[in-house]
């Protein structure tokens, strides 16, 4: 049994960050790692379906919100041929679209 929750979580976090790549957004993101985190979370609080449930509905729903602020909290440029960029804390530009 402590094995297969062993996977299991190591198996949700690796997806977890996988899947947070493909999203475009801070508040998609956010959202995907919260909820992911919750999950985890809450199985290892909770050890049953419910907590775990509870855990990444909460979590996504935090994350969303953190990732929305961020997002709001930047701005966003247009270069010569239309494509969306925003300047990173590092003075890069990372283009958006």
């Amino acid at each position: 049994m402590r094995r297969f929750q062993t996977i299991t979580l190591v198996s949700t976090a690796a997806a977890m960050l996988l899947f947070s790549g493909c999203a475009e957004t801070n508040a998609e993101k956010g959202a995907l790692i919260g909820a992911g985190s919750g999950a985890l979370i809450g199985q290892a609080v909770g050890h049953d379906t419910k907590s775990t449930v509870i855990g990444a509905a909460l979590g996504g729903i935090a994350g969303a919100a953190i990732g929305d602020s961020q997002d709001k909290s930047r701005k966003y440029y247009r270069d010569q041929y239309g494509r969306t960029y925003y300047i990173g804390s590092d003075g890069r530009a990372y283009y958006v679209n």
